[in-house]
C-alpha cells in the first residue's frame, strides 16, 4: 500500500490551510514549488534534483494543509519506468557482482537489517510505540513494501509511513549533498534535450512489458513487485541483447517529480500529530543507521576498493526506487548498488513477519 492513500482517520477533521482549496489549485501549488525548489538545485548541480525539489514542495504542501495525495496508478506507473530505467544501465556485471563477493554481500545485507531490528526494538522498549510497529517502521526495506506487510500484521500503518519516508527523506538528502560535494554529479540532459525523440516501438514494447510485469507482480503479491519484477525481466532482455532499453527524457523528468511528490505529500499534518512522541527515537535511529551504513560502506572501500559513494548507497537503508534515481544520477557503480539494495529488499521481505514476530514477543 502506498502512503498516497491516507486512512479514514486522517480523513475526519475538517480541512484546514490549503487543504480549503480545491484539489486543482492544490496540484497547481505544488507544481508551482517545485518548479521553484528544483531550478537552483539543478542550476547547482544536484544529483536527482528533479526528485529532491518536488520532494520538499510536497512536504511544504502537506504540511500546510494539502490533502492532495499521488494516486495509486501514478506510483505504480512511477515504479515501471524508473525499473525500466535502470535496468537500462545493467549489464552482466549485475549477476557477476553478485556471484563473486556474495559472502560479503550478505553479511553486509544482514547486518543493516540486524541494526534496523534492533533499532525497532529499542524504540519498542521506551514505550513510545508498540513492538510491531516500531519494528516495521524500522525495517529497512522499500517503504511501499514496509507498509503493506505493516498492514497485513497489524502494526499502526500512519506511524509505520511516518518512520519509513522520514528515513526515506534523510537518506534521499544526505546522499544527495555526499554526491554533490564528492564530485559525483552524473551529466543531467538539459532542459531542451528532454523531447528529443526516441525510437516508438521500443519505447511502446517495453512500456507494455514493464506495465503487464508490473500487474503480474500485484497479482502475485510480490512486495515492490511493480519495480522488482519489470526491473528483473527488462534487465534479462537488455543484457542479452534482446531489445535496447531508450526512454524519453520528459518521461524520466514526470517520474522522477511523481516520485517526489509521492514521498512529500505523505508528510501530513495528521501523521506528524500523530507520531509526534516518536519524533525524537525515530530521528535518533535513523541517525545511528546511517552512521552504521557508513562504517560498513568504509569497510567495502577498503576490501573491495569501490568508491565511496557507490558504497554508501548500496548500504543506506532508503526505499530502492529514492536510492535508485540518485545512483542514476550521479557517476556511481549502478550495478554494485542495485545488487546489494535488491538483496537487501529479497532478505527483508522474506524474513520481516518472522523477525517482526519474534521482537515483538520479547518486548
Amino acid at each position: 500500500m502506498s502512503p498516497a492513500s491516507p486512512t479514514p482517520d486522517e480523513t475526519l477533521p475538517s480541512p484546514t490551510g490549503l487543504g480549503r482549496l480545491p484539489a486543482v489549485l492544490q496540484w497547481a501549488c505544488v507544481a508551482g514549488l517545485s518548479l521553484v525548489a528544483t531550478t537552483p538545485l539543478s542550476m547547482t548541480g544536484f544529483p536527482a534534483a528533479l526528485m529532491i525539489g518536488p520532494m520538499l514542495a510536497g512536504i511544504v504542501v502537506a504540511l500546510a494543509g494539502g490533502t492532495i495525495r499521488l494516486p495509486r496508478p501514478c506510483f505504480f506507473i512511477v515504479q515501471v519506468v524508473l525499473a525500466l530505467m535502470i535496468a537500462g544501465t545493467v549489464s552482466q556485471d549485475f549477476v557477476a557482482t553478485f556471484l563473486n563477493n556474495w559472502l560479503l554481500i550478505l553479511a553486509v545485507v544482514f547486518s543493516v537489517i540486524a541494526v534496523s531490528a534492533f533499532s525497532g526494538w529499542m524504540i519498542a522498549r521506551t514505550g513510545v510505540l508498540p513492538g510491531t510497529t516500531a519494528i516495521w517502521g524500522s525495517s529497512a526495506g522499500a517503504a511501499s513494501s514496509m507498509l503493506m506487510m505493516a498492514e497485513a500484521y497489524g502494526a499502526d500503518m500512519r506511524l509505520v509511513a511516518f518512520m519509513q519516508y522520514l528515513r526515506v527523506l534523510f537518506v534521499a538528502s544526505l546522499a544527495t549533498l555526499v554526491a554533490h560535494f564528492a564530485g559525483h554529479e552524473g551529466a543531467a540532459a538539459p532542459p531542451h534535450a528532454w523531447f528529443e525523440a526516441v525510437p516508438l516501438l521500443p519505447l511502446v514494447a517495453m512500456l507494455l512489458i514493464g506495465i503487464l510485469a508490473g500487474l503480474a507482480a500485484q497479482k502475485l503479491r510480490i512486495p515492490a513487485g511493480a519495480f522488482l519484477l519489470p526491473f528483473a525481466l527488462a534487465s534479462v532482455l537488455n543484457t542479452s541483447g534482446t531489445v535496447t532499453i531508450i526512454l524519453p527524457q520528459w518521461l524520466l523528468v514526470i517520474a522522477f517529480a511523481l516520485l517526489g511528490w509521492n514521498i512529500g505529500l505523505g508528510f501530513t499534518r495528521a501523521i506528524l500529530l500523530h507520531a509526534r512522541r516518536a519524533l525524537l527515537p525515530t530521528v535518533l535511529s535513523i541517525v545511528a543507521l546511517l552512521c552504521f551504513s557508513g562504517l560498513l560502506a568504509a569497510a567495502l572501500v577498503v576490501l573491495l576498493d569501490v568508491d565511496p559513494l557507490t558504497a554508501y548507497l548500496a548500504t543506506s537503508p532508503g526505499s530502492l526506487d529514492s536510492v535508485a534515481v540518485i545512483a542514476a544520477s550521479a557517476n556511481v557503480d549502478i550495478a554494485f548498488v542495485m545488487t546489494l539494495q535488491t538483496a537487501r529488499l529479497i532478505l527483508v521481505t522474506f524474513i520481516g513477519p518472522w523477525l517482526a514476530r519474534f521482537v515483538a514477543d520479547r518486548i
